[in-house]
């Protein structure tokens, strides 16, 4: 009895915690800081506020130090809330009730509590939460049964075997867990038993059609084989960062160049007579005298603190609540909801929202993403006659085969009275008095199921004896069948299927190959492997059998989506070849007029070599025809024939490649390269008989490559985690049971065929608001210091600031924050349907275009133009009169700035309206309500003298400044001289030379014609 098991282990007992969050109460603080302060933005602001706090510098502290407080406590309570998610999708599964055995009592407790040794008593459908080695059921055979669907997706039933009962006499047992193979030994006494995979229980693995059973953790926590398949979580950072990153770099050499030009010019001008000091600026004796290296450092950092405003540091914090906020859509979005399972799309990372906009291959697992996993019969030949099923019934008398399918199998029947067991090889309820809708099936293979439920379809006709069975020879990948010994009413031993029959002499000599191989201490594999081909011999054929695993609904439209798209499908399953293959054809992955290239069973590098090369050779010989620059009249006649001739062999230009993971090995071992240059040239490819870890070797081998393409994978189970943690979007499917993919991906959907407009609308739209977003950014910050650089020429370079503090803190924060929100919330190029229908559509916006240099250098010399334009044509008004106001007051250089600022926040706001193609009420709202409150604001700031402010510079300046009629005239006649030439310039680029997407803009029939409806869902 298992109470009385005593377990001295190899290895120290460690807890079963599992756990995928990042951050604990104790570490958040420094971890998150030190994530956020890697980032180029962040890390340069730190060092431009410890310069102002620690020198003399023309600007407040406060003007650097407040926006970078708020961006990252903005951060961080979004990143933590995210975290916080994980930790509690952790705690359900760490937290879930268990019963051990602890000081021979069942004790309850958590399943973060058990520790290597602990014997686990586990009962029908719960989940194991260790890796367990069987000690016994309560089957009286010592069987149990099993599905892993959470770990991959497989939903059969699976038969482990505790072959020594654990006898009450039993009081010391050790068992060596070599770490971390499976290969594990139980001494017991002066006996020893080697114990196989069909003696371990997974973590994450079910118990089906059994009432319990007992177990002893022998790996727990992130040894288990679950946790081992998982790869080092690392953050990932999308395409669109990364060109932030760049774009920063390239400001901050711009700021470097105009604070050293500054210092060089003050320098320089102040060296000659006529720049004597005035009588109210003059040097202190201790500047007189200080190093003039120290008085150049220290003017330097004045200038870069000036002009340090050309960073955009509020653009991070606008992009994570962008994001963050954003996410919220793909959760609300009903076409992503899956009504059956009630399942809607989940997203556990919302950094990654515009990479879904990006995607150039996509992996994909094939069991129970692409497909249901449910098999279904459909036909079958039975002695050369094909037979199909109509209306429940078999056509045709066909006794022993029907006979054979339902008694060669290994399903199991499980009813609504738990402790009722299946008798024999009764195959069906009615022999058990039971109606058939109180049991249920569950087997070790899907294809099994399908045929035993099939023939009880047909079991109407048909009449049953009662079979008892004698032997399972187990099915395997070499061998390719399994086989059951029978013994018949009439004393006769049969074998199916095909079948062959034993007299009582030859069983007694299989039972003894069987039974030696089975107790067999060494070579155990090899030794059944010989006696199951010793029996498996002179069959009679009977007949063949079809059955089909059904798709996903939509999955072969999706593929061809994502193809039309530009996105090229990979998919990597564990599967054998013929299936793998078989599930490519009928779900559009493989066409049937595509030409299918092997790269299968090669056994040696210079095998696999040689068959890259001739797969290449082919490939290219192909390429060659279709894109030499030669002209065909301009070629031989021996070589157009030999051309010809080889593409006549190929007979098409598509080309989809099948690899194995044998073959895969090699390849990937010293052949890398060429291996990539076929993969590159099909249009398909597929990879079977794949370790989940060489999934994500296959993802890193793609994602690494010369021209760094965006990955995705896909899929339903935890043998798929790894290649979802190593692509750049990792997306899992919500299977049936389970959640280990989910749990580690970064967005989750519940069907393949939703994959589509994740990535065609949601993708889309995300990508286009982020990557204006960031061009925007950059641009009204260019917009907002070039004029306070050109403000230096005048000033002779005395660090005088342009602006008040105030409006330096608050111009990204208030004054233009709220409408590139709202916009890269909102905006939408073309309705959802036109992106759904026009899968070519996402072309436009691949490679990261719309971030492109090009496009970058456009914003930023607008940016400068529009800037020398604030400033000069303020200049320009007031000239050598500055008798401007109302009252006869004359400017001055706050009421100048101002003027400068003023013209300034208007017009990058008009200039995003520009670019808005989707209005709705809240963007009307943010661009009109954000230039009225900049006009109140100043009223109020500059109309009241505030007790808590030392000084205040800016009394009255705004009121006496918008008492000026030409002050009003000038505004009107700066933002149209801005903005006019682009609105010139959008008309004409849509008139002649319109993109695809400016195409559609014209079928859809614009914006303002759409509903609510149409709004809420995107």
């Amino acid at each position: 009895h298992p109470y009385t098991l005593q377990l001295f282990l190899s290895l120290f007992p460690n807890c079963c915690f599992l756990f995928l969050f990042q951050y604990t109460i104790w570490n958040f603080v420094p971890k998150n800081l030190f994530e956020q302060f890697r980032r180029i933005a962040n890390f340069y602001f730190l060092i431009i506020f410890l310069v102002q706090v620690i020198t003399h510098t023309p600007t407040s502290p406060v003007t650097s130090g407040l926006p970078l407080f708020f961006v990252i406590t903005v951060t961080a309570i979004k990143q933590g809330y995210e975290d916080w998610l994980r930790y509690k999708a952790d705690n359900e599964v760490n937290g879930a009730p268990v019963f051990v055995v602890r000081s021979g009592s069942l004790v309850q407790t958590k399943s973060k509590n058990i520790r290597v040794g602990d014997i686990v008593r586990v009962a029908k459908d719960e989940t194991f939460p260790a890796d367990l080695a069987l000690l016994s059921s309560d089957r009286a055979d010592g069987t149990c049964h099993i599905t892993t669907a959470s770990l991959d997706g497989e939903t059969n039933l699976k038969t482990l075997v505790f072959y020594i009962k654990t006898l009450p006499c039993l009081v010391c047992a050790k068992i060596l867990m070599p770490h971390p193979s499976f290969s594990v030994f139980m001494l017991l006494f002066a006996f020893v038993r080697s114990l196989g995979q069909e003696n371990l229980l997974l973590r994450g693995a079910r118990l089906k059609n059994t009432k319990e059973i007992f177990g002893v953790a022998i790996y727990t926590g992130m040894e288990s084989k679950m946790a081992l398949n998982y790869k080092c979580k690392s953050q990932k950072r999308s395409a669109v960062e990364k060109s932030m990153n760049t774009f920063l770099l390239i400001y901050l050499g711009i700021l470097l160049f105009e604070a050293i030009l500054s210092t060089i010019l003050k320098y320089a001008w102040q060296a000659e007579d006529k720049w004597d000091e005035p009588f109210y600026n003059q040097e202190t004796e201790q500047e007189r005298n200080s190093s003039p290296i120290l008085k150049f450092i220290s003017d330097f950092l004045a200038f870069l603190v000036l002009y340090n405003f050309i960073i955009p540091i509020s653009l991070y914090v606008t992009v994570e609540m962008q994001k963050f906020m954003g996410s919220f859509f793909i959760g609300w979005d009903l076409d992503l909801y899956h009504e059956e399972s009630d399942q809607k799309a989940q997203v556990n990372t919302s950094d990654l929202n515009e990479e879904l906009g990006q995607v150039e291959y996509v992996f994909t697992d094939k069991t129970g993403t692409l497909t249901e996993n449910e098999m279904h019969f459909r036909e079958c030949s039975i002695n050369g006659v094909k037979y199909r099923e109509v209306n429940g019934k078999l056509i045709g008398d066909e006794l022993l085969f029907l006979q054979a399918v339902s008694l060669c199998h290994t399903v199991q029947i499980s009813y609504d009275q738990p402790d009722c067991l299946v008798g024999g090889g009764d195959p069906f309820a009615h022999a058990n008095g039971f109606s058939s809708s109180h049991m249920e099936y569950y087997a070790s293979s899907p294809d099994e199921k399908a045929l035993v439920e099939a023939v009880k379809r047909f079991s109407a006709s048909l009449s049953f004896s009662r079979y008892k069975l004698l032997h399972l020879l187990e099915f395997d990948a070499d061998r390719r069948r399994m086989s059951v010994i029978l013994q018949t009413p009439s004393g006769l031993r049969t074998l199916v299927v095909a079948c062959r029959h034993f007299s009582p002499e030859e069983y007694i000599d299989v039972e003894k190959h069987l039974n030696a191989a089975r107790t067999a201490l060494q070579q155990r594999e090899e030794r059944l492997q010989e006696a199951f081909a010793y029996i498996e011999r002179d069959l009679q054929l009977l007949g063949a059998t079809g059955v089909e695993d059904k798709l996903q609904d939509k999955v072969q439209e999706t593929i061809e989506a994502l193809r039309l798209a530009g996105i090229k499908v990979w998919v990597l399953t564990g599967d054998k070849h013929e299936t793998a293959v078989s599930v490519s054809l009928s779900c559009g992955h493989f066409h049937r007029t595509m030409n299918i290239l092997e790269l299968l069973q090669q056994r040696s590098d210079n095998e696999c070599a040689e068959q890259l090369c001739r797969l290449d050779r082919r490939l290219e010989l192909l390429l060659v025809v279709l894109l030499v620059p030669v002209p065909i009249h301009q070629l031989s006649g021996s070589v157009l024939l030999s051309l010809f001739s080889r593409i006549k062999e190929d007979h098409v230009i598509q080309h989809g490649l099948v690899v194995d993971g044998a073959s895969l090995s090699l390849a990937l071992r010293e052949h890398e390269k060429l291996f990539m240059e076929v993969c590159k040239n099909c249009s398909a490819v597929l990879c079977c008989r794949m370790a989940p870890l060489q999934k994500a070797k296959v993802v890193r081998l793609l994602k690494t490559s010369p021209e760094k393409p965006i990955t995705l994978a896909i899929g339903d189970g935890a043998n798929d985690v790894s290649m979802i943690q190593e692509a750049h979007v990792g997306i899992g499917i919500m299977g049936k049971e389970g959640r280990q993919a989910v749990r580690n991906s970064d967005y989750a959907i519940a069907r393949f065929k939703f994959l589509a407009k994740l990535l065609l609308v949601h993708g889309h739209f995300y990508y286009i608001r982020i990557a204006t977003l960031v061009q925007y950014f950059f641009y009204k910050n260019v917009c907002f210091i070039t004029p306070q650089f050109l403000y230096q020429f005048f000033c002779l370079f005395s660090q005088q600031t342009l602006y008040d503090s105030v409006y330096l803190t608050l111009y990204n924060i208030c004054f233009t924050s709220l409408p590139i929100l709202v916009y890269s919330l909102f905006e939408q190029l073309v309705h959802p349907h036109v992106l759904q229908n026009k899968p070519a559509l996402y072309r436009d916006i691949s490679k990261n275009s719309l971030l492109s240099f090009r496009t970058f250098l456009y914003w930023t010399l607008l940016g400068f133009l529009h800037a020398f334009i604030f400033f000069f044509g303020s200049y320009i008004l007031m000239g050598e009169d500055t008798m401007l106001m109302g009252n006869g007051q004359m400017f001055g250089n706050w009421t100048f700035g101002t003027l400068v600022f003023t013209v300034m926040v208007i017009t990058v706001t008009l200039k995003l309206a520009l670019e808005t193609n989707f209005w709705t009420w809240m963007n009307h709202f943010v661009t009109w309500g954000s230039i009225a409150f900049y006009f109140i604001f100043s009223l109020f700031y500059g109309g009241i003298i505030w007790p808590f402010l030392h000084s205040q510079d800016m009394y009255f300046v705004f009121v006496q400044l918008l008492s000026s009629g030409s002050v009003w005239f000038a505004i009107i006649i700066i933002i149209i001289t801005c903005l006019f030439p682009d609105v010139v310039k959008k008309v004409f680029y849509r008139h002649l030379q319109p993109t695809s997407t400016q195409k559609s803009q014209v079928t859809w029939g614009g914006g303002a014609e759409r509903t609510r409806e149409d709004f809420h869902l995107v």
